[in-house]
């Protein structure tokens, strides 16, 4: 049974562990080189992998992106459109989860005024 300080440090720990929920994000889809992802968003340029270093759970789930309207810029490498469900932690601005990712047009992000503009695919 835990006694008054052990109710005490529970509470606290439950009450300043942030608590994640999924969200659903849409934006550029930014695979620059290898291992490194970013999402690129109306409220933050967020981390999803980096080389060698964070990854996300669920990076398996982004689909080959070049089999829907992707910009190439050096092999396999650009960018897309996308609409993801993630979890989020906006302190560190990265992307915690991915759990369901959507490829859209290019065109739905161009025409996002909220986003930065890109060249056209």
């Amino acid at each position: 049974m835990l006694k008054p300080i052990g109710w005490t440090l529970a509470a606290l720990l439950v009450a300043t562990y942030p608590a994640f929920a999924e969200e659903i994000r849409c934006g550029w889809l930014d695979n620059p080189t290898p291992a490194n992802w970013f999402l690129v968003d109306r409220d933050e340029d967020w981390l999803i992998s980096a080389q060698g270093g964070f990854q996300a759970e669920g990076l398996d789930r982004i689909p080959d992106l070049t089999e829907g309207e992707f910009v190439s810029f050096q092999a396999s490498y650009g960018y897309a459109c996308a609409c993801m469900t993630v979890v989020t932690d906006p302190k560190e601005g990265k992307i915690l989860s991915i759990q369901d990712l959507t490829q859209l047009p290019l065109r739905q992000c161009q025409e996002d005024p909220a986003l930065p503009q890109r060249e056209p695919g």
